[in-house]
């Protein structure tokens, strides 16, 4: 059997554990910070994202938040965190699935213990997406590549003009 990686779509686990991280910190979270590895990018998937992805202790994986297009999904392999689903908190570890709707309850995970969080994280990579950020009272609004990000006591109703 060949080891070699050249088997695309295959990516076999030596190639995986090979792979360098790539550290991503939130924009509007610095506590929040990812060490990244994306299968999807590396098999050339673009509708959706798969990422495997490791959180060091006392580090966060996002600003809560939820999205309004775009589903998502975290499955736990090893390490243990912290699930903010709404206004609950609940202890996630290993074989734990979380699945996010769009609309969902707003979300975050964190990892306020000694050894690493590791998962695997997937959604959907839909060409327009309105991410909301409740503590922040911020909306995200993307399209395609740009994003604009809006203060929510700035968005005002827009009068919609009579029907004809």
């Amino acid at each position: 059997m060949e080891e070699d990686q050249d088997l695309a779509p295959l990516l076999k686990a030596s190639y995986i554990a090979a792979m360098p991280e790539i550290v991503k910190t939130h924009a509007l979270n610095s506590k929040a910070v990812r060490n990244t590895k994306s299968l999807s990018d590396t098999v050339g998937m673009t509708r959706l994202a798969i990422h495997l992805v490791r959180v060091e202790p006392g580090k966060e994986t996002t600003q809560f938040h939820f999205h309004h297009q775009e589903e998502e999904f975290i499955y736990i392999l090893s390490g243990r965190g912290i699930a903010e689903i709404g206004d609950r908190s609940v202890e996630v570890a290993a074989g734990d699935f979380i699945g996010f709707t769009a609309p969902s309850l707003p979300h975050s995970l964190s990892n306020p213990f000694e050894e690493d969080l590791v998962y695997l994280m997937g959604g959907e990579r839909r060409s327009f997406d309105v991410c909301d950020y409740p503590r922040l009272r911020q909306r995200q609004v993307r399209m395609g590549s740009d994003r604009q990000l809006i203060n929510w006591d700035d968005m005002q109703p827009t009068p919609q003009p009579p029907s004809p």
